[in-house]
């Protein structure tokens, strides 16, 4: 029996990189909190591995075959791809990853029902696993990574009741099916609201941002569920805002458990809501461990 030892969702704009220090002290300080918080929550949970949920960007596949989720199994993810750099403007980095546990994962999914695709190689990463990598320091090598890339843009895209399922599925397998001293580590990273290149690009929606967070920290599956559709995605960032879907996977693998909010900011130049949410698995995690 795995143990999940840690569960975030937090955001990647690129600008968190490449726009921060333009931004206002404010901003600067919600970005400091939130992604200060959940390194020293993460380290402080000593896990073994993180699996981390994030969009893709059609970067990886062809619109004409894409997959719902995505594995990596590669031995080393590195990052960010050539053709994203500049935008980005982060530093390159190196992240050992966990191919034993990816491709555990990926046959104990599809033994309850969920098939994902995967590659050996290294995976083109932008902002969705960058962002995350150079602000929790990953490429300090003592968190192996393995990265998900999910679909959240080519229809049909899995649903917030989808990607919830799946979430189910994977916390079944990690408790499960990985040894009984694994200890590990879940991350969403996607969103708040925005709209990626689209008619409202500096468009962020406040008022929906702190719903859904008010709605993580409480642990309303039920209200997530049934409000966050992608209509309503939509209507706050179509493109961009659905990222969080990334999020139901580990909110449907820990249950309904409350959170902590990590803050909250809405600098235009990020082009995207700025939050956090860290989950606590406590009593989950000594149940486990018993």
């Amino acid at each position: 029996m795995g143990q999940i030892v840690f569960a975030a969702g937090i955001p990647h704009a690129p600008g968190l990189a490449g726009l921060y220090a333009s931004a206002p002290q404010q901003s600067r300080d919600a970005v400091d909190a939130i992604y200060g918080s959940v390194s020293r929550a993460v380290r402080e949970a000593k896990p073994d591995v993180m699996i981390v949920f994030a969009n893709d960007h059609l970067a990886n596949s062809r619109v004409s075959n894409y997959p719902d989720f995505l594995v990596g199994v590669a031995p080393e993810h590195t990052g960010p791809y050539e053709w994203f750099r500049e935008w980005i403007k982060c530093r390159d980095y190196r992240v050992p990853g966990h191919p034993e546990v990816a491709r555990a994962m990926i046959n104990g999914l599809a033994r309850r029902g969920i098939r994902t695709a995967w590659t050996t190689d290294n995976l083109k990463f932008d902002d969705n696993i960058s962002i995350p990598s150079v602000l929790l320091d990953l490429d300090r090598g003592d968190i192996p990574l393995v990265p998900v890339l999910q679909n959240c843009v080519v229809p049909p895209i899995p649903d917030q009741r989808h990607c919830h399922r799946v979430g189910e599925a994977l916390g079944d397998f990690i408790r499960k099916d990985l040894p009984a001293d694994m200890r590990v580590a879940l991350l969403g990273s996607g969103g708040l609201s925005h709209e990626p290149g689209g008619a409202r690009y500096y468009y962020i929606d406040e008022d929906f941002d702190r719903r859904f967070l008010d709605l993580c920290v409480r642990g309303d599956h039920e209200g997530l569920l049934e409000e966050m559709t992608l209509e309503r995605m939509d209507r706050s960032g179509a493109g961009g805002t659905s990222e969080l879907y990334a999020w139901f996977v580990v909110l449907g693998a820990i249950g309904a458990r409350k959170g902590r909010s990590l803050g909250y900011t809405a600098h235009s130049e990020f082009k995207c809501g700025i939050g956090g949410v860290i989950w606590d698995l406590g009593p989950q995690a000594q149940e486990v461990a018993a």
